[in-house]
């Protein structure tokens, strides 16, 4: 206090003094910053883009040739895209160049079921285990369900209990509104000559449908040949890598759209299906990538790949080298590179690891700040 009763670090009218405006002004920006998913968002990306330019060198895998069409896209395209749940986004290389979804489809799908039969039915008829096998193979579980909706038999499944109420035009649309909208509004094209190359060498799928409908899988009245019919046009679905991203986003998000801000799916749904894509997203190699990256991951043999960071962001790479698995080589080693990187591996927080970078800055901290800054203001 001064002689005449007034505070020294006041100006009249109670207005705070130009330094000590500056210092909060300057804390309250970076607080509200550290609402962000990811605070120092530029800094994030610098470092994204190096591993994306670091994995664009591979030259491994080749491109997938069992369906005719996908063996004319060029094998050195790659993309990258990311979207936190707050709308922050970032991209590289061919994002924004249309592919089809492929098996990327088969979560959204399996959302999709979900929300319109409920977790009790949709598992009276698809499992949730992880096969084993390969992703085509000619199996059932011991009670003669798809093992899981991640691969073909039980994405088949998923069609089946997809809208049968509509003619097979309205199941595609209602397919295709579904995924524009947990895709914030991005186009969502059909690429017709991959339709008809799926069709035509479908063979395998084929043989999986009759040997559910065989074991008596199916829905009570079931058409088989509209069940492939829309599962043959889901996978030839057509989005970017930026579209696809967003998606990853609404699912890291709890089924809120980060771009639109609306709730397109249920939490419960959402967590079901990253719970699948964890354990059963990557082929015959979802263990080790659980292992090793340990994310929620789909990847398609388009050499698409959706990744999940739950509570934080959605990604998505596309390059179409493959591996013998069926997954994308780069968009692997992106991921690898990535959670040696930065500290999203689920069990990351584990006490006792080496400390990797978080991106996620604790908010909290700068409350505290500020609040301390505040109090000693308040005692001077």
């Amino acid at each position: 206090m001064s002689d005449d009763g007034t505070r020294d670090n006041q100006r009249p009218g109670g207005e705070l003094p130009h330094s000590l405006r500056q210092q909060l002004d300057a804390l309250l920006e970076s607080t509200l910053a550290g609402q962000q998913a990811i605070p120092r968002f530029d800094e994030f990306c610098a470092e994204v883009s190096g591993i994306f330019d670091a994995a664009a060198e591979s030259r491994g895998g080749d491109v997938a040739t069992y369906i005719p069409e996908l063996a004319c896209v060029d094998p050195e395209r790659f993309g990258l895209a990311l979207c936190t749940v707050d709308g922050q986004r970032f991209a590289r290389g061919d994002a924004t160049v249309p592919f089809c979804l492929q098996s990327t489809y088969k979560p959204i799908g399996y959302c999709i079921a979900l929300e319109e039969h409920g977790e009790d039915v949709v598992h009276r008829y698809v499992g949730r285990e992880p096969s084993g096998r390969g992703f085509n193979e000619l199996t059932l579980d011991h009670e003669g369900r798809p093992h899981n909706p991640m691969i073909n038999a039980g994405a088949i499944m998923c069609c089946a209990l997809t809208r049968p109420d509509l003619d097979p035009a309205g199941r595609f649309k209602y397919v295709q509104s579904r995924w524009r909208e947990v895709a914030g509004g991005a186009r969502v094209g059909f690429d017709n000559a991959v339709y008809l190359s799926e069709r035509e060498t479908g063979d395998r799928n084929f043989a999986l449908g009759y040997f559910m409908r065989e074991k008596k899988g199916f829905p009570p009245d079931t058409d088989l040949m509209e069940t492939l019919d829309l599962y043959f046009q889901c996978c030839s679905l057509e989005l970017d890598a930026q579209g696809v991203a967003v998606a990853a986003a609404t699912l890291a998000g709890g089924g809120v759209c980060p771009v639109t801000g609306k709730r397109v799916l249920e939490p419960r749904t959402v967590q079901n299906c990253l719970s699948l894509m964890s354990s059963c997203g990557m082929y015959d190699f979802s263990g080790e990538f659980a292992f090793s990256i340990g994310l929620p991951a789909k990847s398609g043999v388009s050499g698409a790949l959706m990744i999940v960071v739950p509570n934080v962001l959605g990604i998505c790479t596309w390059s179409p080298r493959l591996d013998r698995l069926g997954n994308s080589v780069r968009g692997v080693e992106f991921c690898r590179a990535l959670v040696q990187r930065f500290a999203f591996h689920t069990y990351d927080n584990l006490r006792g690891l080496d400390k990797k970078r978080d991106p996620r800055r604790r908010a909290l901290e700068s409350w505290s700040e500020l609040a301390t800054l505040l109090g000693q203001f308040a005692e001077d």
